[in-house]
């Protein structure tokens, strides 16, 4: 099947390595088929999920999200963000988040490894939980896999 003009493509970014890979792949990507990429960077306030931190303000929780989300965007393309890159920074649990946000895509694109601790792993990875959930192809990209690294 061949992708369509305006072919979406969504990407998880989460700060680490796997995830800066997943874009500059998404990014390739899209712009051999005349796409456009959609960077989803989720977040959430640590206190939300019960007793598990200190209670911390959300709007300082969402400005620092935010901040991170620019800088690594930056970093990824130091020379500029690539036309057509729209960004989304969403409250919630990454994988739900990326499933909702694989509707109507082409491709979810998703780092290997993250930054979830070991209570995610055992409830399995957010790449895993895409890929069987998405409404979407998913490709799940390792560090390893990037040539510009």
């Amino acid at each position: 099947m061949q992708p369509s003009e305006g072919s979406r493509i969504v990407v998880g970014v989460d700060g680490s390595p796997s995830s800066h890979a997943a874009l500059r792949w998404a990014d390739r990507y899209a712009r051999g088929v005349g796409g456009a990429v959609e960077a989803v960077s989720v977040w959430d306030t640590p206190s939300s999920r019960g007793w598990s931190g200190p209670a911390i303000d959300p709007d300082f929780d969402l400005g620092q999200a935010r901040e991170l989300f620019e800088r690594e965007l930056h970093e990824v393309f130091p020379d500029g963000l690539p036309d057509g890159l729209t960004r989304h920074l969403v409250e919630g649990d990454p994988s739900e988040v990326l499933i909702r946000a694989s509707e109507g895509a082409e491709m979810l694109v998703v780092g290997r490894r993250g930054r979830g601790g070991f209570a995610r792993a055992v409830l399995g990875s957010v790449s895993q939980r895409c890929a069987q959930h998405a409404a979407c192809p998913v490709v799940v990209i390792r560090q390893q896999d990037d040539p510009a690294r």
